[in-house]
């Protein structure tokens, strides 16, 4: 069976096959499992000034650092915003391993 280059072959039968195999044990999963690090919490704003202080740098230079307007890093310091997603996940690494962060 001809395919064009934007489908992608199924075969139904295949799939139910490895499922039913994986269910019962009989067939292992080729894909590997990686342990996702847990959620990262909340970092108060008097942490986030912390991590700024043990980085040794202003606060322009601190959102440079991460990447963000210095008006975002501001009001992170300053408590009137919270800082999510992958910004918080940054700073937990600033705060953790801050050799990193200026490495990078």
């Amino acid at each position: 069976m001809k395919t064009k280059k934007s489908e992608i072959p199924f075969n139904a039968e295949m799939l139910v096959a490895r499922v039913e195999g994986f269910a019962a044990g009989r067939e292992r999963s080729r894909e590997r499992m990686m342990k996702l690090p847990p959620p990262v919490k909340a970092i108060p704003a008097k942490e986030i000034r912390a991590i700024r202080a043990v980085l040794g740098c202003t606060q322009i230079e601190f959102a440079a650092l991460l990447n963000v307007p210095k008006v975002t890093a501001i009001s992170w310091e300053n408590g009137t915003r919270k800082p999510s997603g992958a910004a918080l996940r940054l700073l937990a690494v600033a705060k953790h391993h801050p050799e990193a962060l200026q490495a990078a």
